[in-house]
């Protein structure tokens, strides 16, 4: 049997990609779709154009310029000869019906693929990127494990089966994994960071944390949108609760995580630790270079232990049931502007009881505040 030829994509495609990504409006889910591609290549292309993108500045890329000036001429005369026979086949297809342009798909050729070919014919194709429900089945995950952080995949599979869905746990081990969480519970250490990646002992056990600026946290969370989802991180001051910076993305990386991290320095200053989990987001060595660059203590949470950074996941069960579940994002920018207001309110007029009903501002700057009218 003849295998199936991998499709081919251009630097400018790919580029294009990974730029439409890179801004951040829209999920990976609304991505794939617009550009026929899996969601998986959106993300790879954003992680490529990221790590890669200094190479754009090192000044020594016009050697063989002149030597290449030919074949570039060459290149163009082809691409007119091509558009000029392409525009005149697109007239004749224009002749045929949608079911005789059906019929001429080959399926399983070996250098077009199926979408290209449904391109070339004018046929209208759908990639599946996400279907729905597992879009629905995350958000109802994501929902429940606020309630019961220690449900595994088998209790939340009997869960969700109790919600009218039939569904397998090795499906809801996969959707656990694309948003990020886990059971938390005591377990054995079977997870590894990746290379290089160290792992920093706990440093919070017994420690009397009195003041602002003492210790900060960070944690990543899920956040369901209409057409797909986005991750959100945050930064807190642990003494006050105050949120110090946050950033959203439709990937999964380290890059968002290090922008709001170096935001927090410059806006507050360094604190004397900081507090992660051992995702591998805050375990790689461009996030942990900016913690020791401020000369801050670093400190991780052991594994699955909830209470380690219990001030976060209040957080994102505040963040989630007083904003994120009472709307419904059309997209990135949506959500962006909702936070935006959400954590200004957060920060300044929402009064917690842990605070002695201050505000996180109030505790941080150690007076009250006032609001601009």
């Amino acid at each position: 049997m003849r295998s199936k030829k991998r499709k081919q994509y251009s630097a400018s495609f790919k580029s294009k990609v990974a730029l439409a990504a890179l801004k951040g409006d829209q999920t990976t889910s609304e991505i794939a779709a617009r550009f026929q591609i899996h969601l998986t290549m959106a993300s790879a292309w954003k992680r490529e154009l990221l790590e890669n993108a200094s190479d754009l500045f090192e000044g020594n890329k016009k050697s063989g310029k002149q030597s290449d000036e030919h074949s570039t001429d060459e290149l163009y005369r082809e691409i007119g000869r091509l558009t000029v026979e392409r525009d005149f086949l697109s007239r004749k297809l224009d002749q045929l019906s949608r079911q005789q342009r059906l019929a001429m798909i080959e399926h399983g050729h070996p250098q077009i693929s199926l979408v290209r070919q449904c391109e070339l014919l004018s046929v209208y194709y759908i990639s599946r990127a996400q279907c729905q429900e597992d879009l629905d089945l995350m958000y109802l995950i994501d929902k429940q494990h606020l309630n019961t952080p220690y449900y595994g995949s088998r209790k939340m599979r009997v869960h969700l089966e109790r919600q009218g869905y039939r569904i397998n746990r090795k499906r809801v081990q996969r959707l656990m994994r694309t948003i990020g969480i886990q059971a938390v519970y005591p377990r054995p250490r079977t997870s590894i960071p990746g290379d290089g990646h160290k792992i920093y002992p706990y440093l919070l056990n017994g420690l009397k944390i009195d003041r602002p600026n003492q210790v900060w946290a960070t944690d990543i969370s899920y956040i369901p949108l209409a057409k797909g989802f986005m991750y959100l991180v945050a930064i807190i001051d642990w003494y006050s609760r105050k949120v110090l910076s946050w950033r959203v993305s439709n990937t999964l990386d380290t890059n968002f995580c290090i922008d709001a991290l170096e935001e927090a320095l410059q806006r507050y200053g360094a604190p004397e630790i900081f507090n992660t989990d051992q995702g591998a987001q805050f375990t790689s060595e461009a996030f942990t270079d900016v913690l020791k660059e401020h000369g801050i203590q670093i400190s991780m949470d052991g594994k699955g232990c909830y209470h380690d950074n219990i001030f976060v996941e209040r957080l994102w069960r505040s963040v989630k049931h007083e904003c994120v579940y009472l709307t419904a994002f059309e997209n990135g920018q949506h959500l962006k502007q909702a936070l935006h207001r959400y954590f200004r309110h957060y920060n300044q007029t929402r009064y917690h009881q842990t605070l002695d009903y201050q505000t996180p501002d109030e505790v941080y700057y150690k007076q009250p505040v006032t609001l601009a009218a």
